[in-house]
């Protein structure tokens, strides 16, 4: 009995340029995801703390004097969007109610990746809101 041993030469070596390949790709892909998911936080935080700054401008005269507390609405609407330059981001500032300030931040991230293979810059929202709200005790009023 003869045994014939078929020729293999090169067999390895697609293989291994094929799971290189694959692997780079997984590499990109989590790189770039995880890119995209920390551009979204970082959309999330700056509306938030645009919010925050915007939540600050107070009407002075009737929360001194007790009577009620509301955003100064221009001033409120300048503060964030001051933030928002700061952060060299875009966005939109909305009030209602004269106690709530909502920011919407849009922004985009560049993968690293990913743009090897055809995918452009990705676009990432972020929206947060501020309440005035006025407590005694630690109980709203």
């Amino acid at each position: 009995m003869i045994v014939r041993l078929r020729d293999e030469h090169g067999s390895i070596s697609l293989w291994l340029v094929t799971a290189s390949f694959v692997m780079i790709v997984l590499v990109g892909l989590a790189v770039d995801l995880g890119g995209q998911v920390h551009a979204q936080q970082r959309a999330h935080d700056v509306a938030a703390e645009a919010a925050r700054a915007g939540g600050q401008q107070v009407q002075a005269a009737p929360a001194v004097e007790g009577h009620y507390l509301a955003i100064d609405t221009a001033a409120a609407r300048a503060a964030a969007q001051d933030y928002l330059a700061a952060a060299n981001v875009e966005g939109s500032v909305t009030i209602t109610g004269g106690d709530t300030i909502t920011v919407d931040v849009t922004d985009t991230y560049s993968p690293t990746f990913l743009n090897f293979i055809g995918v452009g810059d990705l676009t990432v929202t972020g929206e947060a809101s501020a309440r005035l709200i006025r407590s005694l005790g630690g109980t709203e009023r």
